[in-house]
């Protein structure tokens, strides 16, 4: 009796353990299938601890710098790309690395209203609190609108991101692999002792030639106010501290000195574009049916790569449109001389020009826009 019952007992507990298997089996399967077309789910933990990559460790340490040091973050619409800084050990900002952006939404110009699809322009102080290790877009921060200027004209909206997966309603959205990077560079920095990082947000780089372009754009103002923080940090290497006074950026920085070749700078550049405007160039404007991508991400995708989740993808086909609002003077002809004139008596040479301050050794001018790696079949690359 004994025997038997132990023999039932036997029997059911191995048909118990190949069902269980069975199961198990069928559950992994499930599962790898379902991990193999969206892609293996990250613990927040795993994703907000991945350490920077050693390629860019590498990078740090031919340009001097140290892996917590500092960090300052520009970001320009029009050329829809993102730089990451970082502080050297001589003292002034360098650029480290310059990521495309897969997606960012609206148009040129700043954000002014909840819903307007705009992504954020101006100076953003980004904190600890701000880093989300729990997003919703793989990993993202928060770029701190509405600030001070924002709130001065009335603007309205929250969780203006900078985040993964390439869908924008109004932030700027990177690939799962760039953001990656992105937040460790700044979580690194941050737990090193940097109480918030700087983001620049512009709607196109700051030229003279690019002021001159949009003098007649009704942000054209707006533009001016951050050009001039611009140019204090192009010609230092300095990080500008911002102010809101009476509504209007205002900026300055941490000596006289440095203070003082910031401002002749952009005294010059200033003198740059009223000359491009006498001269009687174009004025445009650039139109958007809802924001744009960097070019690479059009590539990748004219190639067939799968950038995943992408907010609307039909608007990119009507992005980036330079509409001509007020056209180029024609330069006027020379008309030809009646007589010969008597040549005119020698005068000395005027005194030389005086040569214009060039910007800072280590600023945007002296590094490539992009990594390098992206130039090189850029729809192989993983992690997009």
């Amino acid at each position: 009796m004994n025997t038997v019952r132990s023999k039932g007992a036997a029997s059911f507990r191995a048909g118990w353990t190949r069902a269980a298997l069975a199961a198990c089996l069928f559950a992994c399967l499930f599962s790898g299938l379902f991990s193999g077309l969206l892609g293996a789910p990250a613990q927040a933990g795993d994703k907000a601890e991945a350490p920077v990559p050693s390629a860019t460790l590498a990078l740090m340490a031919q340009k001097n710098m140290a892996p917590g040091a500092p960090i300052l973050i520009r970001s320009f619409k029009k050329e829809s790309v993102l730089e990451v800084w970082k502080q050297t050990r001589e003292g002034p900002y360098a650029l480290l690395k310059s990521f495309p952006i897969c997606r960012w939404s609206g148009q040129l110009g700043p954000k002014r209203r909840q819903g307007d699809r705009q992504t954020p322009e101006g100076f953003y102080s980004v904190t600890p609190r701000q880093m989300n290790p729990n997003s919703a877009y793989h990993l993202s921060f928060d770029t701190g609108f509405p600030n001070a200027y924002d709130r001065a004209h009335g603007a309205t909206g929250s969780a203006l991101m900078v985040h993964g997966i390439c869908s924008s309603a109004g932030c700027y959205a990177m690939t799962n692999q760039q953001i990656s990077e992105i937040y460790a560079l700044a979580r690194d920095a941050l737990r090193a002792g940097q109480g918030a990082f700087q983001m620049q947000a512009y709607p196109f780089r700051m030229s003279a030639e690019n002021m001159a372009k949009y003098r007649g754009d009704p942000n054209i103002d707006f533009w001016r106010q951050l050009k001039e923080g611009f140019d204090l940090f192009e010609a230092t290497g300095e990080e500008p501290r911002v102010k809101v006074v009476d509504a209007r950026y205002a900026f300055n920085l941490r000596t006289p000195e440095l203070e003082q070749a910031a401002r002749a700078h952009h005294a010059q550049e200033a003198a740059h574009t009223a000359a491009l405007a006498r001269e009687g160039g174009a004025t445009i404007r650039t139109t958007y049916a809802d924001g744009g991508q960097h070019a690479i991400f059009m590539a990748m995708m004219k190639a067939g790569a799968n950038l995943g989740e992408v907010s609307r993808p039909e608007a990119l086909a009507y992005a980036g449109r330079d509409v001509i609002v007020t056209p180029a003077r024609a330069a006027p002809t020379a008309r030809p001389a009646v007589m010969a004139m008597a040549p005119a008596p020698t005068q000395p040479d005027p005194a030389p020009a005086p040569a214009p301050l060039k910007a800072h050794s280590l600023m945007s001018g002296a590094a490539p826009i992009l990594d390098p790696a992206m130039s090189l079949r850029p729809w192989t690359m993983p992690g997009v």
